[in-house]
């Protein structure tokens, strides 16, 4: 597996996590530092933590391991240099006092995101779903009519509604002769 698409799975695990306003930077012969720089953006420390594990984890899976990592237990930003490319993961703040898409803004932007094949295959499976709603639709009419017998079936309650009243009249008799006691 090339580095290229390395990166491009750490990109994808962190906005699989739901990380914001996530970059894949391509610096390839741009910078002696690295290849790929990763930039995620999180909410919280929880958050912060997850993205990373999570990128960890997976990468680990295939066999790439981090080399070093900084930022300890930084509440605003972490780095994780896996050697041809790092990801930052910082809060919305650290991105913004940082600056890193402006340092950065040399590089070439990638889309980290499935294959436009994979949208196809979304877009097959758009008329089965279709399908099911005509169906669904279908079946809703059904759900009514016997919403409408219910409804008849209410007006026969109203009835006992009615009685209702008389027995609580009689308790309203019992609790006045407790009274008058």
């Amino acid at each position: 597996m090339q580095q290229k698409d390395i990166a491009v799975l750490a990109a994808r695990y962190a906005d699989e996590k739901k990380a914001e306003n996530v970059k894949l930077l391509d610096l390839n012969g741009l910078s002696s530092l690295c290849d790929y720089i990763v930039l995620a953006t999180v909410t919280s420390k929880p958050h912060l933590e997850a993205v990373e594990d999570e990128i960890s984890t997976q990468l680990k899976k295939i066999g790439v391991y981090k080399l070093n990592r900084d930022g300890g237990d930084s509440m605003i930003w972490r780095v994780s240099d896996y050697g041809s490319f790092l990801v930052h993961i910082m809060t919305q703040e650290a991105r913004d006092f940082y600056a890193l898409d402006k340092i950065f803004s040399f590089a070439t932007e990638l889309n980290y995101k499935k294959p436009k094949a994979a949208k196809k295959t979304a877009a097959k499976k758009a008329p089965a779903k279709k399908t099911a709603v005509k169906k669904s639709a279908a079946k809703k009419p059904a759900v009514k009519k016997p919403a409408a017998k219910k409804n008849a079936v209410k007006k026969s309650p109203a009835k006992t509604t009615a009685k209702k009243p008389t027995v609580k009249k009689t308790a309203a008799k019992k609790s006045v002769k407790k009274v008058s006691k």
